[in-house]
């Protein structure tokens, strides 16, 4: 994605901030990973333009909703930069698990839709460093759209390769996949059970 198409200098920067973010953190190999990258398809989405940036001002989520309600699969993720929320920590990532649930129940006809996000007070974690979501001053949070399916199956082929192993000895990595696990079991067989 080029950075000049943002012609918010605010927004450019941010965009160039969260590229620097992935190249120097989320797309080198790292030992809570089993020495794969923490994001092991982000190059790649970069090179290839499968990244779509929007960005949310204020506390409404139009443009979070019409990306979950119209995804385009021209695009591997898109990255919703919310430059105005209020919500703390806690009920951001909160808010996000609930409209997982709602996706995977219709609310926006598409329940093909996986939703993650990094906070701009979440505490710092050793498997991604510090980071600061912080630009000319602003804060912000990422809201990542993807595919569930992509996702889960993307997933499922790094758990062989034990790219959850370290990682979940310290996090709750196995927590977030089984929840993400389940509901694309239920998008692909229509109830919430394992592939048998």
């Amino acid at each position: 994605m080029d950075d000049a198409f943002f012609s918010d200098p605010v927004e450019a920067k941010i965009v160039e901030e969260i590229r620097h973010w992935s190249s120097d953190v989320l797309e080198k190999p790292n030992a809570y990973f089993n020495n794969l990258p923490a994001c092991p398809y982000a190059r790649n989405a970069w090179l290839n333009n499968k990244v779509a940036v929007l960005f949310v001002y204020g506390e409404g989520y139009q443009s979070l909703y019409s990306s979950i309600s119209q995804f385009d699969d021209n695009y591997d993720i898109a990255l919703v930069v919310d430059m105005g929320s209020t919500k703390t920590p806690e009920d951001f990532h909160d808010y996000l698990d609930d409209l997982n649930e709602v996706i995977s129940n219709g609310m926006f006809i598409d329940k093909d839709i996986w939703l993650m996000g990094f906070h701009h007070e979440d505490e710092a974690s050793d498997f991604v460093g510090e980071v600061s979501f912080k630009a000319d001053d602003k804060p912000y949070s990422i809201i990542f759209v993807q595919r569930l399916s992509k996702l889960q199956q993307a997933a499922d082929k790094l758990n062989k390769k034990g790219y959850y192993d370290t990682y979940d000895a310290e996090h709750n990595a196995r927590e977030i996949y089984e929840v993400r696990e389940t509901l694309y079991r239920k998008l692909q067989n229509g109830y919430e059970t394992k592939e048998s």
